[in-house]
């Protein structure tokens, strides 16, 4: 494989997302840079939803 690998994934939270991040690509989080593309937006009354956050998940290549 040429290049790092990444992924870009959303949650209803940066948090969720860099947790479904992690475990599509079955790494700890200390093997990772994640990026966060765009935070969540709360919807009416704050709850969840309105956007979702985005994250860009790329794996550290061992030296």
């Amino acid at each position: 494989m040429t290049g790092r690998k990444s992924i870009e994934i959303e949650g209803n939270t940066v948090e969720e997302a860099i947790k479904k991040a992690l475990h599509q690509l079955q790494l700890p989080r200390n093997k990772v840079k994640i990026e966060i593309l765009t935070d969540e937006e709360k919807g009416l009354f704050g709850m969840p939803g309105a956007k979702p956050a985005m994250v860009r998940v790329s794996v550290i290549k061992d030296k």
